[in-house]
């Protein structure tokens, strides 16, 4: 109890200096960190940040910039598209998710760039709060697998959103999770002096991002540790070869978790034209037929016993895409903001897929914004991303870097942005690393 006071105490301390210095320090730490909880403590959380701003706005001064305009222009544009909409409905019902697009950069815009140490702070309690949340998750789990004695309590998410049986709730999404992770993980991993508990903290959000099981986010995920230590680090090039070693080992204990490696196997031996028969049981599912890349482009009519593992039916999504802009003149305004849930439905009847695969978006950015907001949409997200990496990489911002490729390569098997919860968290962070200057996790190539 002594250590948690002497920890705590401190902390509170400099919660409150730097809130007088920037009136909306706390409540802007308060949303960043609210994302994994409900959607009404977030949505609480963002009422009390633009509450804060309009508060003391007299005190506050007009700061606009370039990057700040690129999302707003977005969801103007995203505003447009109701008036060609096939559901004008849809539409109208998704700006209210969208608005954070808008409301967060008007609200940097009032806002003086964060100072460098209070960036360092903001980071600093998302990444300790992000090691609570997994820890309590954990924590969950095991008082779970006590009770039923079932191991997939300790990954992924549940197959539904009224049956929470993974590690983290369906509707919080694994993958999505493994992001917010991700960018905790880095802020302890990055720092040249870790104590005790940054040590624990780094090994446990290690731990959860791989039960997390997201295939696409543990390979960027493992790709940026590389990143870091064969080329950013200040012992790279002595312990290039060690490291190596290290990374081996550790590749060799993530696939030793039989649902890890399960969920990668799925995927690569599936994947190919002629790769699993009908008496494969990979799902443990007697006569399921795992369809593949190929079959999942080729395929013109298929079963109700046809399963598609993630890769495949992300390929089939981009070929019904492609039917769709062939049929419908969507190529330059799209179908309207989320107004091509019901052309999914249609694709598939047509191609006789099992009932329920329809009820899926597109599951890729890209091609969500193409398809519904046309290519003049797609080119203002590209241009958003662009920017985003770019000056993560001028800045030599590490965890800028991090946050930019993890969203680059999160768009292609999510619609992070037609998610509240993920549209508020891209947004929040691109605000607050376009908007500021300074460089706050800055380091030398080695």
């Amino acid at each position: 109890m002594n250590n948690i006071y002497n920890f705590l105490r401190p902390a509170w301390q400099e919660l409150i200096r730097e809130g007088k210095e920037n009136l909306v320090f706390i409540p802007f730490i308060m949303l960043l960190v609210s994302f994994p909880a409900s959607l009404a403590i977030n949505n609480l959380c963002l009422g009390f940040f633009i509450l804060s701003v309009i508060l003391y706005r007299k005190k506050l001064v007009w700061n606009w910039n370039f990057y700040l305009i690129l999302p707003v222009l977005f969801f103007i544009w995203m505003c447009f598209s109701y008036f060609w909409s096939y559901e004008p409905e849809n539409t109208i019902k998704a700006l209210s998710k969208e608005c954070t697009l808008l409301l967060i950069p008007l609200a940097f815009s009032f806002l003086p760039p964060f100072t460098r140490n209070q960036i360092h702070l903001i980071f600093k309690y998302y990444s300790y709060s992000m090691l609570i949340y997994a820890i309590y998750f954990l924590i969950r789990a095991f008082i779970r697998y006590f009770i039923s004695h079932d191991s997939s309590v300790f990954f992924y998410h549940g197959p539904q959103n009224d049956i929470d049986t993974g590690l983290v709730p369906r509707l919080l999404n694994a993958i999505h999770v493994s992001v917010y992770m991700a960018l905790a993980f880095f802020y302890f991993f990055i720092k040249d002096t870790k104590s005790i508990i940054e040590k624990i903290g780094l090994s446990v959000l290690f731990v959860f991002i791989l039960l997390l099981s997201s295939k696409n986010i543990i390979v960027v995920f493992i790709l940026l540790i590389l990143l870091y230590l064969f080329y950013y680090s200040k012992i790279a090039n002595r312990l290039r070869l060690r490291n190596l070693v290290i990374l081996l080992l550790v590749l060799g204990v993530i696939f030793s978790f039989n649902k890890i490696k399960e969920r990668f196997i799925i995927e690569f031996t599936s994947n190919t034209e002629k790769s699993l028969s009908h008496s494969v049981e990979i799902n443990h599912k007697q006569g399921v037929n795992n369809i593949s890349i190929y079959q999942a482009w080729k395929t013109d009519r298929f079963t109700h016993n046809d399963y598609f593992p993630g890769t495949a039916f992300r390929v089939y999504q981009i070929r019904i895409f492609n039917e769709m802009l062939h049929e419908n003149p969507i190529f330059w305004k799209g179908f309207g903001l989320n107004a091509s849930q019901n052309k999914i439905k249609e694709k598939e009847k047509e191609h006789h897929l099992y009932p329920g695969y329809g009820n899926y978006n597109f599951h890729n950015q890209y091609i969500q914004v193409f398809a519904e907001l046309g290519i003049i949409g797609l080119l203002f997200l590209l241009i958003i991303l662009i920017s985003n990496v770019c000056k993560a990489f001028l800045a030599k911002d590490f965890l800028h870097i991090a946050f930019a490729v993890l969203m680059i390569s999160l768009f292609l098997t999510e619609s992070f942005l037609w998610r509240q919860r993920g549209v508020g968290f891209f947004i929040i962070l691109f605000a607050l690393f376009m908007h500021n200057k300074v460089k706050c996790f800055s380091f030398k190539r080695v």
